[in-house]
């Protein structure tokens, strides 16, 4: 899931991105005819308003920002092809809600409006991808970089409806954009990933970036401007870099460090991208610790947003009118693998 400016929860797909690359170097290694099993979890809460670089202090101020929870559950299962080759299907699922808080349509005139409380719960868009290393392992165990390719297959539900209290009563709505356990279109991956180990500390890489060419969807987005009724259909991205330091006092124990960038552009490479988006990224610094024993390794990870940016989309600069997007001040992402 990418750092929730609005992209929908689909954004998820690029977190497969986040990976131990630097914990080892004989470890990123799956040998030929062994399976893996990865299971990840990743939280966010969003809530942190930006219009580009600006925050929207006054928005907070007047408590009209609409927050975003988000509980991501990723389980992946690798087969190692040849020592070289590796294939991966992953399944992400969402627990997800989306607070619309009264305070926003009392500052318009309407008395006494309740919260409006948008839930999803489902399995998202399906992963099946392919990986392989350029240099031949074992045979160069301190360098190597891989590169893999994948598709996105529209699993997940694209138009999740939810009961929610209105100040017109009870009434079932689609559920924002950035809630939808799909995004309903077909996509193409390609990701990267390196490492090169030195004397003290092993330096790490990895890009993912996800080619969404469908326009819309279909879905009706519940805007007010006729360029945005419906949902769009994004390109995600996500990429990190930095060090991974052993600790000799403990054995299969290491830090790390980095940074990393993720996000959605406002124009996809290939294909339209009219409708509804929330374009942006998230720029991050991001410690970390992992241990290896044996069969299984785990990690976490605490992304620290530093920069936060809030892109037009194309309606937007049609129309001349922009809008804020709430992001994440934090995120927690935790990981979990077992070979056999």
């Amino acid at each position: 899931m990418l750092a929730r400016s609005g992209v929908g929860v689909s954004g998820a797909y690029c977190a497969g991105a986040d990976s131990t690359a630097g914990s080892g170097t004989e470890d990123l290694y799956l040998p030929k005819g062994h399976w893996q099993v990865g299971v990840g979890y990743r939280w966010q809460m969003s809530d942190r308003p930006f219009m580009g670089t600006e925050e929207q202090f006054e928005r907070e101020r007047l408590g009209t920002v609409s927050v975003n929870r988000i509980h991501l559950f990723d389980v992946a299962l690798s087969y190692g092809l040849t020592r070289r080759v590796v294939l991966t299907a992953s399944v992400p699922f969402v627990i997800a809600s989306r607070t619309r808080p009264g305070n926003f349509d009392r500052v318009l005139g309407i008395p006494n409006a309740p919260d409006q409380v948008y839930k999803s719960v489902g399995f998202g868009d399906v992963g099946v991808s392919a990986r392989m290393w350029l240099i031949r392992p074992p045979a160069e165990k301190r360098q190597n970089i891989s590169i893999g390719i994948g598709i996105k297959l529209p699993t997940g539900k694209k138009d999740v409806r939810d009961d929610v209290n209105t100040p017109a009563g009870r009434q079932n709505r689609y559920v924002d954009q950035s809630i939808q356990l799909g995004d309903g279109g077909f996509g193409v991956s390609v990701d990267v990933m390196a490492f090169k180990s030195l004397k003290h500390f092993t330096l790490f890489s990895s890009g993912t970036y996800l080619f969404n060419p469908r326009n819309t969807n279909g879905v009706p987005a519940s805007r007010p401007r006729p360029s945005e009724a419906v949902m769009s259909v994004s390109d995600q991205y996500l990429a990190r870099a930095g060090v991974a330091v052993p600790i000799r006092q403990i054995r299969g124990f290491a830090v790390n460090f980095g940074g990393r960038i993720e996000g959605v552009p406002a124009t996809d490479i290939f294909g339209k991208s009219d409708g509804f988006r929330r374009p942006g990224y998230a720029v991050s610094v991001e410690p970390g610790i992992i241990y290896l024993r044996k069969k299984d390794a785990w990690s976490v990870n605490v992304p620290i947003a530093v920069r936060r940016n809030r892109l037009a989309s194309v309606p937007e600069i049609r129309d001349n009118v922009f809008d804020a997007a709430a992001f994440a001040d934090y995120l927690i992402v935790v990981g979990y693998v077992r070979r056999f």
